[in-house]
C-alpha cells in the first residue's frame, strides 16, 4: 500500500530545498514513503520527517531537512536547539534540522556534505568541478 502524500508540493521551504538539491550533480527527486527524497544512487536528503520519544510521542517536522553528515558533523549539528534524530533513519546516521531559520548557504552546505557522503567517486569529482 502507497503512503499518502505528506506535503504540499508548491510549498516555498520546500522549494528552496528542491532547487538546491537538484543543482548537485546527476541528482534526482522521488516521493519515498509520501515525502520528497532526493538521490543519485543513494538517497541523500528527505524532506520532512518525524522524531519518537521514548515515551512513545512523536512530533511530526513537516519543515525539516533530513541529511546523512559525516558522524562529527552530526554531533555539532544535533547541539543545535532546532535539530533532532529523525525516526527510522537515525540510528543509521541521519539527523533533520528544522530549515525555516536555515538560510540557503547553510541548506547548500547540508546537502552537499550528505551528497559526498551517499555520491559515487566520479559524482563527487563532478561536484568539485561544480564548486
Amino acid at each position: 500500500m502507497a503512503h499518502p502524500q505528506m506535503f504540499d508540493d508548491d510549498e516555498p521551504m520546500l522549494e528552496r530545498v528542491r532547487t538546491i538539491a537538484l543543482s548537485l550533480p546527476e541528482a534526482q527527486e522521488k516521493i519515498s514513503h509520501g515525502r520528497p527524497a532526493f538521490f543519485t544512487k543513494k538517497v541523500f536528503a528527505h524532506y520532512s520527517g518525524t522524531e519518537k520519544f521514548v515515551s512513545g510521542e512523536m512530533v511530526q517536522h513537516p519543515q525539516a531537512l533530513l541529511v546523512l553528515l559525516d558522524p562529527m558533523d552530526a554531533e555539532v549539528v544535533l547541539e543545535r536547539p532546532d535539530s533532532f534524530v529523525p525516526m527510522y533513519l537515525g540510528p543509521s546516521g541521519w539527523v533533520g534540522l528544522e530549515i525555516a531559520e536555515l538560510d540557503d548557504g547553510e541548506i547548500r552546505e547540508l546537502l552537499v556534505d550528505s551528497f559526498r557522503s551517499t555520491a559515487s567517486a566520479r559524482l563527487i569529482r563532478a561536484l568539485d568541478v561544480q564548486e
